[in-house]
């Protein structure tokens, strides 16, 4: 055999009987991340800093102060209000699925022992749409805060508006700003936490208006998708368009915070804007 010629692969014995689920691979380094490095980095690749996607109870439980996040409106499912073949059907795999009852979860919490109300988002959940049930969860949040005088978190990560729910979809984006006005009108903070991906609906409404927006690292923030822009403006995207970071460049969010530190970032929000 020349000197620069490869040995053969040796086939490992019991490589077969590996279970499966248990290694990842990173999308930006390519790193192999084990389940459980994931789950002690809340999710995000300890080499690299790449942020997969969170399930909702789990970014509570990354959020909240210990034993404080008491969950509401848990139970709300959504209709098929336009006949939707099989929506329904859909709906119940994505419960089952999922073990949440759609695309948000919201509850009362303390955080670095300021209380708030909190509203997540899943976008396991048919991709994080925004129908009726979840608009109507984050109003009654924000009421809920409004009423016991604590500040406002949404963390967003939606492909925007459910369209097997139509018009009644369209209109919680109205119905969630209302409330959020309502809460300006009490003094009350609202802080918006976007991560990957905030689109559609979600992005040009409740996501976008926080008194502080803040923002993951390299999440999409957008309207439509940047092939769609593309395509309609026939103009050539800017680098890095639709990114936190384009957007923290110009003006639609106020600062990026990685995973590990948004924690403490919002104690210290809800302590400077919290009336006394």
């Amino acid at each position: 055999m020349g000197i620069f010629s490869k040995p053969p692969l040796r086939r490992i014995k019991g490589r077969d009987d590996m279970p499966e689920g248990l290694w990842t691979k990173c999308p930006d380094c390519g790193a192999m991340l084990h389940q459980l490095e994931l789950k002690q980095h809340h999710q995000t690749c300890h080499h690299c800093g790449h942020h997969f996607l969170l399930d909702a109870h789990d970014r509570i439980q990354m959020i909240a102060d210990r034993e404080t996040f008491e969950e509401t409106s848990a139970g709300m499912i959504s209709a098929n209000p336009l006949g939707f073949d099989k929506y329904s059907d859909k709906l119940a795999m994505m419960r089952e699925k999922t073990r949440i009852d759609d695309a948000v979860v919201t509850g009362r919490l303390q955080v670095g022992g300021q209380p708030a109300m909190i509203a997540v988002m899943d976008f396991k959940f048919f991709a994080g749409s925004m129908g009726s049930v979840v608009g109507e969860k984050i109003t009654l949040a924000i009421e809920a805060a409004i009423k016991e005088k604590r500040g406002m978190i949404i963390v967003s990560a939606s492909s925007g508006a459910r369209m097997q729910e139509g018009m009644l979809s369209l209109m919680q984006m109205a119905k969630t700003c209302g409330a959020l006005a309502k809460l300006g009108e009490a003094g009350l903070p609202y802080i918006s936490v976007l991560t990957h991906p905030t689109t559609g609906g979600v992005t040009a409404s409740f996501a976008t208006i926080g008194d502080v927006n803040l923002a993951e690292p390299k999440c999409m923030i957008g309207f439509a998708g940047p092939r769609v822009v593309k395509e309609t403006t026939h103009q050539n995207l800017p680098p890095g368009f639709q990114t936190a970071e384009f957007m923290l460049e110009h003006g639609l969010i106020d600062a990026i915070v990685p995973r590990g530190k948004l924690r403490d970032q919002l104690a210290r929000l809800l302590g400077y804007m919290m009336p006394a």
